[in-house]
């Protein structure tokens, strides 16, 4: 890694928001990062060695950055969804169930052994992905869609938080065991750092030292949470257990005893300006896509994980969630993403295998595109509360008098 190459992947890092440009399209940030990845390294031209010490330690470094954002966008504190946990939860076990029997025909079908891994993708939901396509497209808050995207965010959730922690445990069963303690070990020491900041905001003492910093320019906060973030990774490591758990863990402690503003804009800056592009364009690196030509059954196995996702979480229309709500819920970044890194690091997945676990979480982004399309279309469509109008459409009518709804 030298200065030429670092410049050269932050300017491919740029693909990602040119190719996200059209905010109509829904098109994540992390595709254009993907790909330029993919074009500049071992599937294309070879210029960038994702074998790279350098190289592989800052994208882990963005990794449990990434993680760490996906954590905090759990919407830990929002008592506006506690009224729909039941059904979420209901609707995310569900789910689960279906996967696991989709997840072991997959296998069976491709011969690949990996049904629980596949189960877990399939179950999985991407609250860093579902939650802004919700906002940016009016369907939060007041609305003909108000109970259902309160349902579909809790399930969202809990599907998001429980597949992260199921992950580590499936990728490799054969340490299994030891996984699970040290999932233990991360998730009890990121519980500690949850009591120790609820306490240091209770106390007024965050309140204090946050204004100084804000005054004076120390960034107090950004670095506590990353020296936070650094020491969980650390633990997360020393017991074999990817720092995916240590970022996603620490994630939810810090959204449920609520993340400054300040400091969420910090870690954006610092995220999406610098870690997470350098991780998304080492991961497309990474991927060789050569190998869909050498085994292009790999190509139906990414196409028929990413239609079996759609498909089980459709299959709740049954529980009365409409279908477009069901295939939102079906989108899928993280938890792919996580077991692409994961499973290579390890050595734990077939040849292409990697690719077309993405290939699947692509299939389920673009489904969540068209179906935020529709639900908006379907919202905007719906007839809202009218101002009052006289009847003949002059000025002069009663003001009690109304109009019949605007088309």
């Amino acid at each position: 890694m030298t200065f030429g190459l670092l410049a050269l992947v932050i300017v491919l890092g740029l693909a990602g928001p040119v190719l996200a440009w059209r905010s109509q399209w829904h098109l994540p940030v992390i595709l254009g990062e993907l790909l330029a990845g993919i074009l500049f390294g071992t599937t294309g031209f070879g210029i960038l060695n994702p074998a790279d010490p350098t190289f592989t330690f800052l994208a882990n470094v963005g990794f449990a950055v990434v993680m760490f954002v996906a954590g905090t966008h759990v919407p830990m504190r929002d008592a506006t969804i506690r009224t729909a946990l039941g059904k979420g939860a209901l609707r995310a076990v569900l789910v689960g169930l279906l996967a696991v029997i989709a997840g072991q025909a997959v296998a069976v079908v491709f011969d690949t052994g990996h049904g629980a891994l596949y189960a877990v993708l399939i179950a999985s939901s991407s609250a860093a992905l579902v939650l802004p396509i919700l906002d940016s497209q009016g369907l939060t808050g007041p609305g003909p869609f108000q109970k259902p995207v309160l349902e579909l965010t809790a399930q969202v959730a809990i599907a998001d938080a429980a597949c992260v922690v199921a992950l580590p445990l499936v990728i490799d069963p054969a340490n299994a065991g030891r996984a699970a303690i040290g999932a233990v070990a991360v998730s009890a020491a990121a519980a500690v750092a949850y009591f120790v900041l609820r306490y240091l905001s209770a106390s007024g003492i965050r309140q204090r030292y946050h204004k100084i910093s804000e005054q004076r320019q120390f960034a107090l906060e950004l670095r506590v949470s990353l020296a936070l973030l650094f020491a969980l990774c650390a633990l997360a490591t020393s017991t074999h257990v990817s720092v995916m758990l240590a970022g996603f863990a620490l994630g939810l402690a810090v959204a449920a005893v609520g993340e400054p503003r300040r400091v969420a804009k910090q870690l954006f800056a610092l995220g999406d300006g610098f870690l997470t592009p350098m991780f998304f364009v080492w991961l497309g690196a990474r991927l060789n896509l050569r190998e869909f030509g050498q085994h292009p059954w790999l190509i139906l196995l990414g196409l028929a994980l990413g239609g079996a996702a759609v498909l089980t979480h459709i299959a709740m229309r049954f529980t009365g969630q409409p279908i477009i709500f069901g295939t939102m819920a079906a989108a899928q970044i993280g938890v792919p993403v996580a077991a692409v890194t994961v499973g290579t690091q390890l050595h734990v997945l077939k040849p292409g295998e990697p690719a077309a676990l993405m290939l699947g979480a692509l299939v389920s982004v673009a489904a969540t595109a068209v179906a935020a399309n529709r639900a908006a279309v379907r919202q905007m469509a719906q007839p809202g509360p009218q101002d009052p109008k006289p009847a003949d459409g002059g000025s002069g009518g009663s003001p009690d008098q109304k109009s019949s709804p605007a088309p």
